[in-house]
């Protein structure tokens, strides 16, 4: 009996041991080689995290998640050819369900902001510990929002601090003017308008600044860096005559 020659099978990546299928898999993003082979050796023990990818900016982390689909990417800030920001941005808007973790050493306001606007799920920093990163990697393949403690203490301070002001041009003229120890109707006169005109403006700055009397205006305003110094509304003062 004779058999037809069969063509050579093309050869496979080695899968290697079948993952249980509530294994979670995820995706390194970062620069520094030693960096993600340290994040993968912190997880490798873990049999229900599996690493399907690994990538060295942010470009490739995006054509990773696009092309495996992972639980979780977990993406470092600063990298070449496409920053962690524009990746998670790139990431999220793609639609995919891949929930980004941003895990950096930069803690700073600007950075948390800009990684949470882009649709980052959660930012922890890099000394975290083990079981740190591991809770976090399956709360955010849960869905839900993980932030280093140092971070949480930040957005917090940032939420409890007052509203910014915003005066408009002749609020500001009319309040150096009380600074400069004028009275309403030589406000009036110095700008141009009517005494009434300035008890209105001082009303409204009154409400916005949530003060009853001009002194505690100035007060707050200069706290609040709403004045300018009264050197320099001398100078300006100067110039304009």
């Amino acid at each position: 009996m004779s058999y037809a020659p069969q063509p050579p099978k093309a050869p496979q990546a080695s899968q290697g041991p079948q993952a249980p299928e509530d294994t979670l898999r995820i995706i390194l993003a970062d620069d520094h080689t030693v960096m993600r082979a340290g994040v993968a050796a912190l997880l490798a023990s873990d049999p229900a995290i599996d690493i399907v990818g690994e990538a060295g900016n942010g470009r490739e982390a995006v054509e990773l998640v696009e092309r495996l689909a992972p639980d979780v990417a977990l993406i470092d800030l600063r990298m070449p050819v496409l920053d962690g920001v524009a990746a998670t941005a790139e990431i999220v808007a793609a639609g995919s369900g891949t929930r980004v973790l941003i895990l950096t050493t930069y803690d700073t306001d600007v950075e948390i902001e800009r990684a949470v606007e882009a649709g980052a799920i959660g930012y922890l920093l890099k000394d975290t510990t083990r079981e740190q990163l591991v809770d976090a990697i399956r709360s955010a393949a849960r869905g839900e929002t993980v932030l280093a403690p140092r971070v949480a203490e930040r957005l917090v301070a940032r939420m409890r601090q007052p509203a910014p002001v915003a005066l408009t041009t002749r609020e500001v003229e009319v309040l150096n003017a009380v600074a400069d120890g004028l009275s309403n109707v030589d406000i009036g006169k110095r700008l141009v308008i009517a005494e009434a005109t300035v008890k209105t403006h001082l009303l409204r700055v009154f409400a916005k600044l949530d003060v009853s009397d001009r002194t505690h205006a100035v007060v707050v305003a200069m706290e609040r860096g709403l004045l300018s110094r009264q050197e320099d509304r001398k100078q300006g003062r100067r110039q304009r005559s």
